[in-house]
């Protein structure tokens, strides 16, 4: 098995680093301050494979507090927020949600 870091990486769009803390399994993500938050708001966006790479080499070496991390895509909208990219992303921060009939 090939790690993270040995895997081509192709970066279509804004992405951000991604990983679960290791003590409670609560969403966090890597920031330009190289430290984590649980606001996806604060997150570091990276543009390019290069950057990508960078900041997912210091969050795999920075395992003390994070499991797994990943790139991840997210998107900006016109105002800046920073929103998840797919749906996966938007589960993993919100939790599953349905609407049951009534």
């Amino acid at each position: 098995m090939t790690s993270p870091l040995q895997q081509k990486l192709k970066i279509t769009g804004p992405s951000i680093v991604t990983a679960n803390r290791t003590w409670d399994g609560v969403v966090i993500y890597r920031t330009a301050a190289k430290d984590w938050s649980e606001q996806l708001a604060d997150a570091a966006i990276v543009r390019n494979a290069d950057e990508a790479k960078a900041l997912l080499a210091e969050s795999v070496a920075d395992d003390v507090g994070a499991i797994g991390p990943y790139i991840a895509p997210v998107q900006v909208d016109d105002a800046g927020k920073i929103l998840p990219g797919n749906l996966r992303e938007e589960i993993r921060r919100t939790g599953v949600t349905i609407d049951l009939p009534v």
